[in-house]
């Protein structure tokens, strides 16, 4: 299904995702889409995961993107636009800014608040850098504003976002990027498969943000559908499929009930879940095979030691 789209003149683009999600929960087999978790307050909670010690990617991206900077710099040139999907606090693009020189910056995210007051400040910082900002569900589809030039962009995805897509929900996101990319390419940061323990500490810390993260989606759903999730009702569970090579969350229920919401209501019983979120990991292998397929023909890749994570350049 095709989530309707409308722009308004401040370049944020609106959804309405009440008929996605109702649908979701009344699967078979529950599911919330993994972009809910991202609402401002989720977003302030998953920075929070970062600075977390059991949480690895954020800090070994940044060593990587910190060790390797002068070669990246190199293999992805300066200058043009940088198109940064699921920015966030914008801080990993900042990290760039310096070595690759974009005349152009374009932050595109899922939760439009929490996007604007990053970028505001960033403009203070780098006036010289032409910025703008986009509230954009682009799970589906990305659409780039006709005012941001074809001319080399290059499209900066971090944090191994890609591991929450399906394999082929994926390859349909890398395809559009290398067909909007023109002359220019992918920075992304793709997270490896590792060892159960280590995936598990990452996605169940003992201080419990991530639970709080998983749990506030609830929150974010009940401000899109007027439902009546109460949080206290689930808790957090984390599952990883070796098959699928992927970590899972979920939301279990501590007890029978019933959520309604306009026209509709789903039952629960105890121990059913929400499917929440995937996680996949990737060997080095199975994400250039994937970007192949993708249309890209050349990667550079760079790695940690331990080979936790990847950072990748494709074109």
């Amino acid at each position: 299904m095709q989530i309707p789209i409308t722009s308004e003149d401040n370049g944020t683009i609106h959804h309405d995702f009440t008929h996605e999600i109702g649908i979701g929960l009344l699967a078979q087999s529950p599911s919330i889409s993994p972009k809910f978790l991202y609402d401002p307050l989720g977003s302030h909670l998953f920075t929070a995961i970062t600075l977390l010690p059991e949480y690895y990617p954020t800090n070994t991206e940044k060593n990587i993107f910190s060790q390797y900077q002068d070669q990246i710099a190199e293999a992805v040139g300066v200058g043009g636009t940088l198109i940064d999907l699921g920015a966030g606090n914008c801080q990993k693009a900042e990290s760039f800014f310096n070595a690759l020189k974009p005349s152009t910056y374009l932050a595109i995210d899922f939760s439009i608040e929490y996007l604007q007051d990053a970028v505001t400040k960033l403009k203070g910082k780098f006036p010289n850098i032409h910025m703008q900002c986009i509230g954009m569900d682009f799970s589906k589809q990305i659409l780039i504003p006709s005012s941001i030039s074809k001319t080399k962009r290059t499209f900066f995805y971090p944090g191994s976002s890609i591991g929450n897509f399906l394999s082929c929900e994926a390859l349909q996101l890398l395809s559009q990027i290398k067909n909007q990319s023109t002359d220019g390419g992918l920075l992304m940061g793709v997270d490896l498969m590792k060892e159960d323990s280590v995936l598990l500490a990452a996605y169940d810390d003992p201080l419990k943000v991530t639970a709080a993260f998983n749990l506030n989606i609830l929150n974010s759903v009940n401000s899109h559908l007027s439902s009546n999730f109460r949080l206290d009702q689930f808790s957090h569970k984390v599952k990883i499929n070796h098959e699928e090579n992927r970590v899972e969350l979920y939301l279990e229920a501590l007890e029978d009930l019933i959520v309604s919401w306009p026209e509709n209501s789903k039952v629960f019983k105890k121990g059913d879940l929400i499917h929440t979120e995937n996680s996949h990991k990737y060997t080095i292998e199975s994400i250039k095979k994937l970007l192949k397929n993708a249309g890209f023909e050349k990667t550079k890749i760079w790695t940690d030691p331990k080979e936790y994570f990847a950072v990748i350049y494709a074109q």
